[in-house]
């Protein structure tokens, strides 16, 4: 599994991109700022994360297979 210090990192980037890239491309990237935003609270439940499934798979940052 992760380290939620490289979740936190991913997500704070996302978020930030898409600010930037609603404030100069187009306001519909907030809507991707609402997913970041739904799946970090949605993991805080069911400690499910989408993102660590996916490093996880690559296994990039620290993450790895579990088995």
């Amino acid at each position: 599994m992760c380290n939620d210090a490289v979740i936190r990192r991913f997500a704070g980037t996302f978020i930030l991109l898409s600010l930037a890239l609603a404030w100069w491309v187009s306001p519909n990237w907030l809507w991707f700022t609402a997913f970041v935003g739904a799946n970090l609270l949605q993991s805080s439940f069911t400690k499910f994360c989408p993102l660590e499934k996916i490093l996880a798979y690559f296994g990039l940052m620290g993450c790895k297979k579990v088995a």
